[in-house]
């Protein structure tokens, strides 16, 4: 299993937008995620950069960022987009981070 970290970029003033709709994840959404190896997924918010901090465990060899071509993904990407910043397939703009201190 990998941990992988990434960072995403929300438009001011959606917070709220954005937390209802990931409330609201479509059930599709999730069991694509589930069945390419991802779990354990969370996404924080610092309020005073609109950055959003993803974190997510794979027991497969791609993350939720590496399933693009799917397209419930490319839809979620489409209904995403009016509130995050996003490259010109409606994917977000999204930047991996590297671990630097892990601990059990």
């Amino acid at each position: 299993m990998k941990r992988v970290a990434f960072k995403m970029y929300l438009k001011p003033g959606f917070s709220e937008e954005y937390r209802k709709r990931h409330a609201e994840i479509w059930p599709e959404l999730k069991a694509l995620l589930s069945q390419n190896g991802v779990e354990d997924y969370s996404i924080f918010w610092d309020k005073e950069t609109n950055v959003l901090f993803a974190v997510q465990k794979n027991h497969g060899e791609q993350s939720s960022q590496e399933i693009g071509t799917n397209p419930i993904v490319q839809r979620w990407w489409d209904f995403m987009a009016d509130i995050m910043e996003v490259n010109d397939d409606n994917s977000p703009v999204s930047i991996e981070l590297e671990e630097l201190f892990h601990m059990d």
